[in-house]
């Protein structure tokens, strides 16, 4: 079902409640590392005020977990906001995000002016969605705007609880992510790639089954190739592997047979003697991967292997880097993805670029605006490719 968006109603003049997404990286002094999560959800901030509204940003900052930690204060974000918005725009910071003094300063609240609420999870019933709780927040406004992919996979209460008590629809980069994600689920066009790397299997079991049913190739990368490859006989010496989720592979591989899908590993390694910059590392032209060496990157017949499926691609959903991407020697198979699903893209494929470390490897080449969308939601936009309903996404306003 098809969401409202903050674009399919009235809001002129009304006063609205914003959820962010500005839990953004900090240095031992306090100082914003990355400001992309903020400068995201700009466009959203400016329609409101561009409709003279008064506008309520509210956000978590780390793990508090129910504390008040002045290291997770959101007081640095409402610096970073004064310097992206027009000067001319008052931006205020609230001391707390519910209370007397919290709802005075709403309440005075005038139109275009901006009012960052302190860190939601100071308080434990932000992620145990509560309604009072919930309810406070909703009492502050009149509209609230869902603008917090990361967190859509969450029932708190400034994602779930809100919604019922206040109009709730989705800001642009939000409705930018259903519109993507889901067609990239429901309405893909052929052939139909899923590129899937990262650490472990445990994290993407659902995914990996989901997509083995739906999309033509899936390549894997990164530490759950050794899983994979185990499940096969394959020797993998020393590198990483969850030897619960040996079955789950063979599973996976299983359903892509079953759908006619082509899963595709490596047939050769980089490997080192241990994980870290100083480490010794090897070329392996070969499947087997001797004793005390670990597995930290694809090979060059591999890249070239995945390179080649990736070029015929009318859509690709990336998610998760191909070796050790930390580490500069170990990152030139996650480069090289990073480049060919580029240029798939310039030739008309569609691509969906989500997970951490993917987004790093395509900012480092400064190749993010050469892809269709680079996801803000780590974990949420694996569950919407798992087909999940989203709690945070569920309960916004259906568009009829």
């Amino acid at each position: 079902m098809a969401k409202l968006s903050i674009a399919n109603i009235d809001i002129k003049g009304k006063k609205v409640l914003m959820r962010c997404d500005f839990n953004v990286p900090l240095d031992g002094n306090r100082n914003i590392t990355d400001d992309t999560r903020i400068k995201a959800a700009l466009k959203t901030i400016n329609y409101i005020l561009d409709n003279d509204c008064p506008v309520i940003l509210c956000s978590h900052l780390g793990r508090p977990k129910g504390t008040v930690k002045p290291e997770l204060s959101l007081k640095p974000v409402a610096e970073r906001l004064k310097e992206l918005v027009p000067s001319a725009l008052k931006v205020m910071m609230a001391p707390d995000c519910v209370g007397e003094e919290v709802r005075e300063m709403a309440g005075a609240l005038k139109p275009k002016e901006i009012l960052l609420l302190e860190n939601l999870r100071f308080h434990s019933e932000e992620t145990g969605n509560d309604d009072n709780f919930a309810k406070e927040l909703a009492s502050m406004a009149e509209v609230f705007v869902q603008e917090a992919f990361g967190t859509v996979h969450r029932a708190h209460a400034s994602t779930v609880g809100v919604t019922s008590h206040l109009t709730a629809v989705a800001g642009f980069l939000v409705q930018k992510e259903i519109d993507y994600l889901g067609d990239a689920v429901n309405n893909a066009r052929k052939p139909f790639v899923a590129i899937l790397g990262g650490a472990k299997i445990s994290g993407k079991i659902e995914v990996l089954k989901s997509l083995a049913g739906r999309v033509d190739t899936m390549i894997i990368g990164g530490g759950m190739i050794y899983t994979f490859l185990k499940s096969k006989g394959i020797s993998i010496g020393n590198s990483l592997l969850e030897e619960d989720k040996i079955g789950t592979a063979k599973e996976v591989m299983e359903a892509a047979a079953a759908n006619n899908v082509k899963l595709l590993l490596p047939e050769d390694h980089i490997t080192a003697d241990k994980v870290a910059p100083d480490a010794e590392s090897r070329e392996i032209p070969e499947l087997n991967i001797p004793e005390g060496q670990i597995g930290v990157d694809i090979g060059p017949k591999t890249i070239k292997k995945y390179v080649d499926e990736i070029k015929s691609a009318k859509t690709i959903v990336w998610n998760g880097p191909m070796g050790v991407f930390e580490i500069d020697k170990f990152a030139k198979g996650t480069l090289e993805i990073a480049k060919a699903v580029a240029e798939a893209t310039g030739k008309g494929a569609v691509s969906v670029i989500g997970g951490g470390d993917s987004v790093a490897a395509v900012n480092k080449m400064k190749l993010n605006d050469k892809m269709t969308h680079i996801s803000t939601g780590g974990g949420a936009s694996l569950e919407f490719l798992e087909g999940k309903d989203l709690p945070g996404i569920a309960a916004l306003k259906d568009r009829v």
